[in-house]
């Protein structure tokens, strides 16, 4: 098979044969959810696990930073961290203390505890993998899942698409002869600090919107995939305007440059809400007066309209991304 993300519809099949009878059991494995959900009493347990596989610089920032997002897209607040690192083994002392060092300055930032994990040096990786099993907690009437979006609520999309994607584009090609301009690149190596690829400030915000429906974080598979899975956890159908769709300078110019599709780019930072169309507006002044860039992208639909996607004067059906463009670009150097 081909690298990167297992294609939904495979997913869907692996998971539809899993049966669980732990009635503690609130939310569980299954497409476009972010984290599992389990009853402790008085609040729910949100639990999750996410691999850093194409980052190696900042690998403790995004290691933090990625597994932290899906526990904020369910209204929680992540509270314990576990770690699994392989290493090549012609990685050094010194380059180990460092990512090691990065994981602890990230978590101390979330206020996050790093309560454990495993370690190990194999020659069956090529360069650092980092895995994250994060632990958070919610209050049980505010827990806040994908499958809540609901017909004619209001989607939205906060910062720009690619960030994460195009940082870690923009890093690899940093060295490299390009057209574009070396100023350029500099500004997006920096967008996973600034915008920054945390949605903590947001979904902070719109948790306390009781007329938000959902949240979903849009990672590996880019925009596209994302809502893609917030159509599936929802059984609904979309509708999107494409040219509502924020995309940096940066992240354009380094896509053309590479042949890649922006709306197939990993996109950590970017955080799906869906809301009540009546509400949308008050929503989007609160995210903006924080300084956060916000946009109004299209509607949930009936899941009879199927997945549609405005460009200019026409309106077709989503594009497909069999894997992140990221995946492809490395796969093909």
């Amino acid at each position: 098979m081909k690298t990167g993300k297992l294609p939904n519809k495979i997913l869907s099949t692996l998971l539809n044969s899993l049966s669980n009878d732990d009635k503690r059991v609130v939310v569980g494995p299954s497409v476009g959810e972010d984290a599992s959900a389990i009853d402790i009493g008085s609040k729910y347990l949100l639990v999750k696990t996410d691999p850093i596989t194409f980052a190696t610089d900042n690998l403790g920032w995004y290691l933090v930073n990625i597994n932290s997002n899906d526990i904020f897209t369910m209204g929680g607040q992540p509270k314990w961290l576990l770690t699994t690192l392989l290493f090549n083994p012609s990685i050094t002392e010194l380059e180990i203390k460092e990512i090691f060092e990065d994981i602890k300055k990230s978590c101390k930032a979330m206020n996050i505890s790093l309560v454990g994990g495993h370690t190990e040096i194999t020659s069956q990786v090529n360069s650092p993998i980092a895995i994250g099993c994060l632990i958070g907690e919610v209050e049980k009437n505010k827990l806040i899942t994908t499958s809540g979006a609901k017909v004619n609520d209001d989607i939205l999309i906060t910062k720009h698409i690619g960030l994460e994607g195009t940082s870690i584009l923009a890093n690899d090609i940093k060295s490299k002869k390009t057209k574009i301009n070396p100023t350029i690149i500099n500004n997006a190596i920096k967008f996973i600090y600034n915008p920054g690829i945390s949605v903590m400030k947001e979904s902070q915000i719109a948790i306390r919107n009781k007329n938000v429906s959902s949240m979903h974080d849009p990672t590996e598979g880019g925009l596209i995939t994302g809502l893609e899975e917030l159509a599936i956890a929802s059984n609904n159908g979309l509708y999107i305007n494409a040219e509502k769709i924020p995309i940096k300078n940066e992240t354009q110019l380094i896509c053309d440059e590479l042949n890649l599709n922006p709306l197939g780019l990993i996109s950590s930072g970017s955080l799906i809400i869906t809301c009540d169309s009546q509400y949308s507006n008050t929503l989007i002044k609160k995210i903006t007066s924080a300084g956060i860039n916000v946009n109004k992208i299209g509607k949930i639909t009936p899941k009879d309209k199927g997945l549609k996607l405005k460009i200019k004067d026409k309106v077709k059906n989503f594009p497909t991304f069999e894997r992140d463009e990221i995946a492809r670009y490395f796969e093909s150097k």
